[in-house]
């Protein structure tokens, strides 16, 4: 299964092949826990921003809320695995994530850095929000489609509230250009990734 080469609503080049989301409902229970896990991460992700560019009020003000909307995530997602029989399980590497990580340039210039740092994020919301919608569209039990529908909506909230803060360290134009070489590695990357039906990403 391969990834279908077209723009997104998010400005993603790549669009995941819809057939992705059938075979996620089949490896619910792993989705599931994988899904848990991603916003485990992201919510100490949150906090380990806050904590390095705490001396930026807009940080703090606007991803404290976030950090815990994504850990009521990882409630809400740890009760429906608990509601279907399941166990949470393992922690799994997460290649998408460290391959993204590979892209942010390093550098000591503290603005410069936390602008990174929001465009990664920006991109892990932006591809989540996506599968999000595609499993909330495309697979049989209503009240999945319902469950990851909510979750399509929120993330298309931290995407855009990343991009919003990137451009309050950086000009609107560095931002743009940045985040189209973002998108283009993005797009390179995942068409080197085997799209897992018990992975969210």
């Amino acid at each position: 299964m391969a990834m279908v080469t077209s723009k997104t609503t998010l400005g993603l080049e790549m669009a995941t092949d819809p057939r992705w989301a059938n075979i996620a409902e089949k490896s619910i229970e792993f989705i599931l826990t994988d899904h848990a896990w991603c916003e485990q991460k992201a919510a100490t992700h949150g906090i380990s921003i806050i904590s390095r560019f705490s001396k930026y009020p807009d940080i703090v003000d606007v991803i404290t809320p976030i950090v815990a909307e994504e850990w009521g995530h990882f409630r809400k997602v740890l009760k429906e695995l608990k509601k279907r029989g399941y166990e949470l399980g393992p922690q799994r590497k997460d290649e998408y994530v460290n391959k993204l990580n590979s892209f942010m340039k390093r550098g000591d210039h503290i603005e410069k850095q936390l602008v990174e740092y929001l465009l990664a994020f920006a991109m892990i919301e932006a591809r989540s929000c996506e599968r999000f919608r595609l499993l909330s569209e495309h697979i049989t039990d209503p009240e999945l489609q319902h469950f990851y529908h909510e979750f399509m909506v929120s993330e298309a909230g931290h995407y855009r509230a990343f991009l919003d803060l990137a451009k309050k360290y950086s000009s609107s134009e560095h931002v743009a250009k940045r985040w189209a070489e973002w998108v283009a590695f993005e797009a390179q990357m995942v068409t080197s990734l085997e799209i897992r039906g018990d992975r969210m990403h």
